[in-house]
């Protein structure tokens, strides 16, 4: 997906009328080409050489298969699938994780590997195209060698956390790369630059044809990273914290601090939310965060496209699809900053789920009796059998 966001740069870095895409050995020279600009674009030196080979697009779906089926079990897809489906979010008839792979093979032209430290390029991609991708991709080589990119990618059962970690970097390569690919031009402080940045990303939607036709939350997802993970990286630079990335201690630890860094300033942390029951039938847990909510209010709205400019008020969230013979059953509890937000919560999301009509299903939206900053959204077959007693969340004090 890095294409999405640095092909048009193309026109911005006048890298037009390139030599035909070269073998192994040209495309480590080419890499080690890059590894000067890409220092200078970062702050940070390369510590050890870059592995880089070629890969065919046949050897380019097998591997991303691979990295799908073990970054995707079938637990996790079926959970996802089915929370996506019960808000709403993507078509019942929607097959997730073939649209995935789709998207992640649509004219892929190079990729870095964490887990073997390697740099693929595509044979037979469009040179200007790869020399894009690797400056980019490169950058992830280069940050690999100062965090522990791989297990800071793996990390389980916080979507929202690795959302978070997945922008800071994506948004840090794009930001170097737009300085490797264009060094004398000052393109990153110029502010109508990124308003050209976000249309340049809009329309290049409309040319991939898989991309184009995914649900929104799809689609916004993807983007996500690259788009809101670059204004993020301007405002870490903007804020002179003597560090040209975040550390491990330094990461943001939600999408809120993404999306509104002014919240990552303050040390507005998430507040944890557990459930206090046992894992019994349960299909898959997990938190949405606040890019998810603002993903979630957009669809839901039937909006065209996603712009969290305001902050939600988001504290934190959990959620669990629970396994039923009438099918799954979502238990999602929200904690909020304050009753106006938790109000707010209420309307922009609570009245269209239970406005919407799930043949066979009911919903209830329900704000704490104990803490009105607190809601619980439960959507179930109405015959489940939990609905006598539905799952609580454990107590846990800000």
């Amino acid at each position: 997906m890095a294409r999405l966001a640095l092909v048009w740069l193309a026109l911005a870095a006048g890298c037009r009328g390139e030599p035909p895409a070269p073998p192994d050995t040209a495309l480590a020279r080419l890499v080690d080409s890059l590894r000067p600009a890409v220092e200078r674009a970062t702050g940070l030196r390369f510590t050890g050489p870059t592995s880089s080979a070629l890969k065919t697009r046949e050897e380019i779906r097998e591997y991303l298969i691979a990295r799908l089926r073990e970054d995707f079990p079938r637990e996790r897809e079926e959970g996802v699938a089915a929370v996506y489906r019960l808000l709403g979010l993507i078509p019942d008839s929607l097959d997730l994780k073939a649209l995935l792979l789709d998207l992640y093979t649509e004219q892929v032209a190079g990729f870095y590997d964490p887990k073997t430290r390697t740099l693929f390029g595509v044979a037979g991609a469009d040179p200007a195209q790869l020399r894009l991708v690797l400056a980019h991709e490169l950058v992830h080589a280069l940050q690999h060698q100062y965090l522990p990119v791989d297990s800071l990618m793996e990390q389980k059962g916080d979507s929202d956390r690795q959302s978070a970690v997945q922008a800071v970097l994506e948004g840090h390569a794009t930001i170097a790369s737009i300085k490797v690919l264009a060094p004398d031009q000052n393109l990153v402080g110029r502010p109508e630059f990124w308003q050209l940045f976000r249309e340049q990303i809009r329309q290049q939607q409309g040319t991939m044809e898989v991309f184009a036709r995914a649900p929104l939350a799809i689609r916004f997802g993807l983007v996500f990273p690259y788009l809101h993970g670059a204004e993020f990286i301007r405002w870490w630079d903007s804020a002179r914290t003597g560090e040209p990335l975040p550390t491990v201690a330094t990461m943001p630890r939600s999408t809120e601090h993404i999306l509104h860094p002014s919240r990552y300033f303050a040390g507005d942390d998430p507040v944890p939310v557990r459930f206090a029951d046992s894992t019994t039938d349960v299909m898959y847990e997990d938190t949405m965060g606040e890019l998810e909510l603002q993903v979630l209010i957009a669809v839901l709205a039937g909006q065209a496209d996603v712009r969290p400019d305001r902050a939600l008020g988001w504290a934190g969230d959990r959620f669990r699809v629970y396994r039923s013979e009438a099918g799954p059953a979502l238990v999602w509890y929200g904690e909020l900053d304050d009753t106006a937000s938790a109000r707010r919560f209420e309307g922009l999301i609570g009245a269209p789920l239970l406005a919407a009509d799930r043949s066979g299903y009911r919903t209830s939206v329900e704000p704490s009796v104990s803490d009105p900053r607190r809601v619980r959204v439960t959507i179930a077959p109405a015959d489940w059998v939990r609905w006598k007693a539905v799952p609580q969340r454990l107590e846990i004090g800000r």
